[in-house]
């Protein structure tokens, strides 16, 4: 043992001998691991390990159990007279030579410490030899200096060696900066003044100042770097960007850092263009006679400076002519020059002043403080602070402003006067609303509006009626689409990425800042343009559509997916239009064609959404799309937001419209076995499939594909012969492959991995399973992909590979995060919950599995997963030895399962109900339901792996003869009877009886 390494600085990490990470998967596992290497070599009590790991009382087997899961990852553990003792060197867990020798071992820290409240006092100890390490060992280092003055804001000797690092670096106005930070910090959380030490090195950056820079009161957020760079390489910089993006307090930044002289030039008062060399040469206090020109050029041709001019949009060319001139004529000068547009001369370096990075949607306070645009309303917004039932609203705030600062400066200010979740739902109206700019600013830096006007009023009639029309595509434009629905030319969408009122992506694709088009969408109503530019875009966007729709099904799929997923938000912005527009034909039209983007590319919720606010519209619609939209309102809210009852509702409406229509589309033919299907209709029963089988002769090769896959899954549910499905199965996959269609591929796949999991033939299935997550991956289908990874989880995890199956799981929650369906996170902690079973980890498993059922329970979507969820709770409970609970919550399952009519789910659960037979000291009632089980499903499935412990441990106690007797006992239970087969039906139990394959109404076994 003397090769493995424990690591607690940081996230919980053990290394066996080879240098592998071994698995110590779970809080409590990590927080044992801690405990007992922070005490190597030495008895912890057993009290101090429960009250680390659980923070109450527990069963001492509840610790055995953790402890013999600690062992299985290569450790040694003694037990102990009253605890246990990690028998490993000191030296081999890094917290330990780290205080041996903290600044030759400083780079074993690797992240936040993991430790439990009861060793708080060691991670003290850590955590202030570490900052006495870093201390000494950072000077000079600008980034690592920073890290540590932002975890550690009052600690002044740490500022001063920041404010000193910056300084040296030429950074004056970041260092100027940390003091005023750190200032305001001591007083507003101590009540104290900075100390000598950090005044006098204020004093001294003030005295070094030379030009005419503003010492800003306000701190700068952002990065200066890069332009810092620009400058120092290049003569002659030019920020560009919209009104309020931070062009000016970014060129004081980066002046602020340079050495030797600055001199900042205000041109947004000067009128005349041939006022800018005058004021110029005022700002730099320099006199004389003769052209302002001529004298400037004569004043500055042997001096060293970096020469600000500032607001130059509106008097360009001189300003473009004046830099130009000085620029060859003093050697040692540097421009740096803020516009909304280039200056348009030789030698110019341009930088796109980006908004604000922001925080993502939904994020946390943790994670929405960390964002620049949120920083920056949180320190403009006196008084205000980030909580976690505010941060949905700053978040929105942020994100509607585009991370324009001027327009968050605005926000802050009236949060003054609002609440932050008020002023969200009001950015509407935004242009009324942000208004209370500071009284010391340029009148048009004091309201959103005036921002925005200023850049209107200089441009000409094309470019502005380009603006307006643009302004109706949310989503951007690429430049076909630019130039046939709003008649621009590349020129004029040159100019307009110019003058920053467009930017150009990587993608090819021109867009606007929100608050810009908001304002566009305001000239566009007031030129009369906005139904006919409504009607012009929905009539591109349907033909886009149309063209695209029969393609989401044919090799080619991915081009067209990508091709929708680019005009995704102009698309659903023109359902809107339509809808508020009463235009139902067109939003009909436009949905119909949608349907199946969003069912592939994981906008189901989305789509269901539309599709309901347009059946609900009034008005002429063409048949066959109100059929379709229908079905497709059927089909994307099954997995979505719609209750089981109008989902049968809908497909059975989409049926009867389709009357006549069907040769219009494929998915039209397929509405009467989807209608039979999601209904329970009687026309499903062995051999008859709800019409599926009357399109095995269809035209379309797609058509007759799923229509194979479809009877292949009903056979599956109604307990039919496997080999029978999987003949149906690999029909459909062939016919998948052959157009080229990875949806129905991957879904096919899946389900011959499924059935050849059931034969124990693990390998193929996951090389199935493995090719089928790695096609819907790539089509996009995020609602499907968390419940793949859980299976092959699941396989993976049968097949001996556990450390690899708890990384599958890890993965497929990170999917089911993405899709934020409860359901969907449901399935990721019930396949823990069965993991953690399989593995004796009862209490994990109870709380995964509880975890499931709270986010399921009330749900009207797919009542066999509860019954699943309700079965393994059984399961956990009769492994943990409470056999009346076990009953009680079997007794739900079978009665969910039976109510679902799904025979893989009625096996499952009835092989549960066998392991509490057995349990109950019933081995031959246990052996009939494990028959039962195989009867209903039609065949064995060796995944369910309680069933396979059952079933050996039946058979032990049986014999061979035996089991096979009792076994055969259940051969004719059908999902009909499963329920009263089960022995927990309510109804009388009838111990005279035995189940037969005549026996179709058999109540309880014989006991």
């Amino acid at each position: 043992m003397g090769g493995v390494e424990i690591g607690v600085l940081g996230p919980v990490e053990v290394r066996g001998d080879d240098g592998a990470l071994r698995p110590v998967a779970g809080v409590r596992l990590r927080t044992l691991v801690v405990l007992l290497a922070l005490d190597a070599g030495r008895e912890v009590t057993a009290d101090r390990l429960i009250d680390g790991i659980w923070g109450v009382r527990a069963a001492a087997n509840a610790l055995q159990a953790l402890m013999s899961r600690l062992r299985r990852t290569g450790l040694t553990v003694e037990a102990t007279r009253s605890g246990y003792r990690l028998v490993l060197d000191p030296e081999r867990v890094d917290a330990h030579r780290f205080a041996g020798d903290p600044g030759r071992y400083l780079h074993l820290w690797r992240g936040d410490l993991e430790f439990p409240a009861v060793a708080e006092p060691e991670a003290v100890r850590l955590r202030g030899l570490r900052l006495a390490a870093q201390r000494s060992a950072l000077t000079g280092n600008v980034p690592e200096l920073e890290a540590l003055v932002t975890a550690h804001p009052l600690d002044e000797p740490l500022a001063a060696l920041l404010i000193r690092a910056l300084r040296d670096d030429g950074n004056r106005g970041g260092a100027l900066e940390v003091f005023e930070q750190t200032r305001r910090r001591l007083a507003d959380q101590l009540g104290v003044d900075p100390s000598a030490e950090l005044s006098g090195l204020h004093r001294e950056l003030l005295q070094e100042r030379r030009g005419n820079l503003p010492v800003e009161v306000s701190s700068f957020i952002g990065d200066v770097s890069t332009v810092d760079v620009l400058v120092k390489s290049h003569r002659l910089v030019t920020l560009t960007g919209p009104g309020g993006s931070g062009k000016t307090r970014l060129s004081v930044e980066v002046g602020a850092r340079l050495p030797g002289e600055v001199w900042l030039v205000e041109l947004a008062s000067v009128r005349d263009p041939a006022e800018v060399a005058q004021a110029v040469l005022t700002t730099l206090g320099l006199r004389g006679q003769g052209v302002p020109l001529t004298r400037l050029r004569e004043a500055l041709s042997g001096r060293e400076m970096l020469l600000i001019l500032d607001n130059c949009e509106h008097v360009i060319g001189a300003a473009a002519e004046v830099a130009d001139v000085l620029l060859r004529a003093a050697p040692g000068l540097r421009v740096l020059a803020t516009s909304r547009e280039p200056l348009g001369i030789v030698g110019e370096r341009l930088f796109p002043v980006e908004p604000l990075e922001l925080p993502p949607p939904g994020a946390g306070p943790e994670s929405a403080a960390r964002a620049p645009a949120v920083r920056l309303l949180l320190e403009r917004a006196s008084g205000f602070t980030l909580t976690s039932d505010n941060t949905t609203a700053v978040v929105r705030v942020c994100r509607a402003l585009d991370g324009i600062p001027l327009a968050i400066e605005l926000a802050a200010a009236r949060l003054r006067t609002l609440p932050v979740a008020v002023l969200a739902d009001r950015l509407t109206d935004r242009f009324r609303l942000l208004t209370g700019g500071s009284r010391t600013a340029l009148p048009r830096h004091r309201t959103l509006r005036a921002v925005v006007d200023w850049s209107w009023d200089l441009l000409s009639e094309p470019e502005r009626r380009l603006w307006r029309r643009l302004s109706a595509l949310p989503g951007g434009a690429e430049v076909a689409t630019a130039e046939q629905v709003c008649g621009a030319d590349p020129d004029l969408l040159g100019m307009l990425v110019d003058k920053s009122l467009l930017g150009l992506g990587v993608d090819g694709r021109y867009r606007m800042l929100e608050s810009i088009r908001e304002y566009g969408l305001e000239r566009l109503a007031e030129a009369g343009e906005t139904e006919s530019m409504r009607r012009t875009l929905a009539a591109h966007l349907i033909a886009l559509a149309a063209e695209a729709e029969p393609h989401l099904r044919r090799a080619d799929q991915l081009i067209w997916l990508d091709r929708l997923g680019r005009e995704h938000d102009n698309l659903h912005a023109a359902v809107r239009d339509a809808i508020t527009a009463g235009d139902r034909g067109n939003a009909a039209t436009l949905v119909a064609n949608l349907g199946w983007y969003w069912w592939l590319n994981g906008h189901r919720t989305e789509g269901t959404r539309l599709c309901v606010e347009v059946l609900a519209m009034t008005g002429p619609t063409d048949r066959a799309d109100l059929a379709l939209v229908h079905a497709f309102t059927a089909l994307n809210g099954v997995e979505g937001p719609m209750g089981f009852d109008e989902v049968k509702c809908y497909f059975r409406e989409a049926e009867r419209l389709a009357v006549g229509v069907s040769a219009r589309h494929p998915g039209l033919r397929m509405l009467t076995p989807l209608a039979a299907i999601y209904s329970g209709s009687p026309m499903l029963s062995r051999g008859v499939f709800g019409g599926a089988e009357d399109l095995a002769d269809d035209p379309d090769p797609w058509l007759r594909a799923i229509s194979r896959m479809l009877i292949g899954q009903v056979r599956l549910n109604l307990g039919e012969p496997a080999e029978v499905a999987e003949e149906d199965l690999r029909f459909a996959l062939a016919g998948f492959r052959a157009v080229g269609d990875r949806w129905g591929i991957g879904f096919t796949l899946s389900s011959l991995a499924d059935l050849t999991a059931a034969r124990g033939e693990l390998r193929q299935a996951l090389v199935w399973q493995r090719e089928a997550l790695a096609l819907l991956e790539v089509v996009g289908m995020r609602e499907d992909l968390p419940q793949l990874a859980v299976k092959m989880a699941h396989q993976v995890w049968l097949s001996g590979e556990h450390e690899e199956a708890h990384r599958l799981l890890e993965r497929a929650r990170e999917y089911a995060r993405d899709v934020g369906a409860p359901e969907v996170m449901a399935s990721v902690h019930h396949c823990h919950a069965v993991i953690a079973l399989a593995e004796g980890d009862l209490d994990a498993a109870r709380e995964f599995n509880a975890l499931a059922v709270r986010l399921i329970e009330n749900s009207t979507f797919a009542p066999q997963f509860r019954a699943m969820a309700h079965s393994t709770g059984a399961l956990i409970e009769g492994a943990a030895g409470d056999l009346a609970t076990a009953r009680r919550k079997h007794r739900t399952a079978i009665r969910l399962a039976a109510s679902a009519q799904d025979s893989p789910v009625i096996a499952q659960v009835l092989a549960g109900i066998a392991d509490l037979a057995l349990r109950e000291g019933d081995p031959g009632r246990a052996a009939r339901l494990l028959g039962a089980a195989d009867s209903v499903r039609g065949s064995l499935d060796r995944t369910v792996e309680q069933a396979e412990r059952t079933g050996r441990e039946a058979r032990a106690a049986l014999g061979d003869a035996g089991f096979e007797t009792a076994y055969r006992r259940g051969a004719g239970v059908t999902m009909a009877t499963a329920l009263a087969a089960s022995g927990l039906d309510p109804a009388p139990e009838r111990p005279d009886r035995q189940w037969g394959e005549d026996d179709q109404g058999a109540g309880a076994p014989q006991q």
